[in-house]
């Protein structure tokens, strides 16, 4: 697939536009959500989880009935586009600003934090920003501390303090780098003591704190500040080509290319991670990985906090031939982790926490664009735009004298911080399929939608492919409407054209990064006697149930084989038992069960896992037993094919149990999972017992 677009060489700043809404009680509480809201729903003005804002609102102390001043600030970890009231922290101003006479300087930052919850008001549980007093101390009644690009490309710029005066005519101040913290805190208030007139400042390497009376004067403020910025610093770009030039073509590069280039990629990665992917190829990407001062750039390094919290402190650069190369790949991948191992026996201090995992988060590929790794795929696509920020705030920062990073001992200090690992450490620890890639077949039907919702409650990704498309987007809404539109993606499949099956596993792989689990569950039945079996029914039989699983297996062999991987297939007990006027079915599920052993023995020098799972009579919910099925089979056994099927079948088996889509669920996820690792060329059977399909 050719990359598209031509490649502008200077993509603008984004300028954010006046939006205001007003609120229901005024200048209150929902006023600042509003504000918050509409803040973080605009990437020209901050990022996923970035950026805090506050009020101070009058408020009756519960215990002594006295009204007192209390500061709502965002809460750690929330986020300003999708928070709700629940996402703020209230605390007494008093007791803020009180804390100052314990403050015993910069050395002691971290012990302040452990203060906060004694100024909490209203038992609220939602832990505070580190931020908190630089919203506490300024004497305004509504703060925004945003990150927006156009103003931290001034922020990183070796002429930022010169070019904020310039630009904002001395209404806006500057203050050089400093942690977030009391000591930040402290000198930003004393600024705006001694120049009353400032309508903000711009904290150096970080971003902007600006102001207002009212929660709308503060909005407005906010986004007059950064418009102004992305006008200054797009009338810059407009001058010279960005990042001195575009020195490579984009490589044109098919979805299947992409597909392996992506797996490659994460095959290379620590494979016990179970990283997931997010393929980034935005017209700021491409430029930036085409250009001549890429290496560069990308060498120096993150700046703001909030890009390299999320990215690292820097990306893994290779050409698009290295990343097509196993050998090289991983020379280049394990040079990165050689290079951070280093970096943190460089910075480290006697407290500082063990190195974490040193992969790249964000490699860059020349003239491919940029892709990026996390544990859960939100993770990663969020990484990716904060990356894709980075990028922004390098081209602007170049236009002003040259992009500064952060000095190498600030970055780890914050990377390393001991709140940040403990804001680590409270985070749940991972389900057993977390980062895991499966591909379901057939998961519009009853088994399908089973083992897809069991393979996303133990953490999965799931690709969901079916023939029937109506069916399908409802198995796929509600998928999305438990788990989210990151864990969960569909492609219209017929499981019997090799074109649709290699289309569903590239596009697997270009969701998430590769595959890891392939369940072939797609499947027809019918039942005839010998003499009435057609040709074309025999066919098809075999198409689905042979074919069809062979093509899904084929496909999925080409993404494991750099990692390992489970392949399921649901067979059938009459892969096993003969039964009367099926043998065009039954003939066909032996023959899936005997590819599955072979597939076995072929997958295991490459870690990969061949099982099969044999249900019967799985009857309620089956889209095969809603249909002729039904009344062939009980026309073969001579009952009534209402009720009396379903008790027919039950009282057969030698547990007298019906067999659910959620039990031949829970075998598949037994399969897919760490669970099996020493299983492979098995037979599970679920099937409330039947002799006649015994393995032995």
């Amino acid at each position: 697939m050719d990359t598209g677009a031509r490649i502008d060489s200077a993509i603008p700043l984004a300028v954010p536009g006046p939006r205001w809404q007003a609120p229901p009680d005024g200048d209150g509480a929902s006023a600042l959500l509003v504000r918050s809201n509409l803040l973080g729903a605009d990437l020209a003005l901050t990022n996923f989880g970035g950026g805090n804002t506050s009020a101070k609102l009058d408020a009756t102390d519960p215990l002594t009935g006295e009204r007192v001043r209390v500061l709502w600030v965002k809460g750690s970890g929330g986020d300003l586009g999708s928070m709700g009231l629940d996402g703020f922290a209230t605390l007494r101003l008093d007791r803020l600003l009180s804390l100052e006479r314990l403050y015993r300087g910069p050395e002691h930052e971290d012990e302040m934090v452990g203060l906060y919850p004694h100024c909490v008001f209203g038992l609220n549980p939602r832990p505070p920003s580190i931020d908190t007093p630089l919203h506490a101390f300024l004497p305004f009644a509504h703060v925004d501390h945003v990150h927006p690009d156009a103003v931290i490309a001034l922020a990183c710029a070796r002429e930022g303090a010169r070019a904020v005066e310039a630009i904002y005519g001395g209404t806006v101040g500057w203050l050089d780098w400093r942690r977030p913290g009391f000591a930040l805190a402290l000198a930003l208030r004393d600024m705006v003591v001694a120049r009353p007139g400032l309508r903000g400042v711009v904290l150096g390497g970080h971003g902007l704190i600006c102001w207002g009376e009212t929660a709308e004067a503060c909005y407005a403020n906010t986004l007059d500040l950064v418009a102004t910025a992305a006008h200054a610093v797009n009338a810059r770009l407009a001058a010279a080509p960005a990042f001195g030039g575009r020195v490579l073509a984009d490589v044109p590069a098919s979805r299947a290319q992409l597909a392996r280039l992506v797996s490659g990629l994460r095959d290379a990665l620590d494979p016990a991670l179970h990283k997931l992917a997010h393929l980034d190829r935005s017209p700021e990407t491409l430029e930036f990985v085409a250009s001549a001062d890429a290496e560069r750039l990308a060498a120096i390094g993150t700046s703001c906090p909030d890009h390299f919290l999320r990215t690292k402190i820097r990306p893994l650069l290779v050409d698009a031939e290295t990343a097509g190369d196993s050998a090289r790949l991983r020379e280049a991948i394990a040079g990165y982790r050689r290079a951070y191992e280093a970096y943190h026996a460089r910075c480290r201090r006697a407290d500082s926490p063990a190195v974490r995992d040193p992969d790249p988060v964000i490699i860059l590929v020349r003239g491919i664009g940029m892709v990026a790794f996390a544990t859960d795929r939100t993770t990663a696509r969020i990484a990716s735009e904060f990356y894709r920020n980075a990028i922004n705030v390098m081209r602007g920062a170049e236009a002003f004298g040259g992009y500064v990073g952060l000095p190498e001992q600030e970055a780890f200090d914050i990377e390393y911080w001991a709140l940040e690992e403990a804001k680590l450490r409270r985070m749940p620890a991972p389900r057993p399929l977390q980062g895991r890639v499966a591909l379901v077949t057939g998961g519009a039907g009853g088994i399908g939608r089973a083992t897809a919702n069991r393979l996303a409650e133990l953490g999965a990704c799931i690709t969901l492919t079916d023939i029937d498309a109506d069916a399908l987007e409802r198995a796929h809404g509600a998928l999305v409407a438990r788990f989210g539109a990151d864990r969960v993606t569909a492609v219209v499949m017929d499981a019997t054209r090799e074109e649709d099956v290699e289309a569903a596993n590239q596009h697997a792989a270009l969701t998430f990064g590769g595959l890891d689990i392939l369940v072939a569950n797609a499947g027809i039945a019918s039942s005839a006697p010998i003499e009435d079996t057609t040709l074309a029914l025999w066919r098809r039989n075999y198409d689905v149930l042979a074919d069809g699983y062979f093509l899904a297996a084929r496909a999925a062999f080409g993404l494991m084989k750099g990692r390992g991987g489970s392949i399921v297939f649901v067979g059938s007990k009459n892969a096993l038992a003969a039964t009367p006027n099926a043998s065009a079915y039954a003939s066909a599920k032996a023959a899936a069960l005997h590819l599955a052993r072979c597939l076995a023995l072929e997958g295991a020098p490459f870690g990969i896992r061949v099982n099969v799972v044999n249900p019967d009579a799985v009857i309620r919910g089956s889209a095969i037993w809603n249909g002729d099925w039904r009344e062939e089979r009980a026309r073969a056994y001579g009952i009534d094919p209402g009720d009396e099927l379903e008790a027919f079948y039950r009282n057969r088996s030698l547990l007298k149990a019906d067999v659910l889509p959620e039990d031949v669920a829970e075998a598949i996820a037994f399969f897919a999972g760490d669970a099996s690792l020493k299983s492979t060329g098995n037979v599970l059977n679920v099937d409330a017992g039947n002799a006649q399909s015994f393995v032995r």
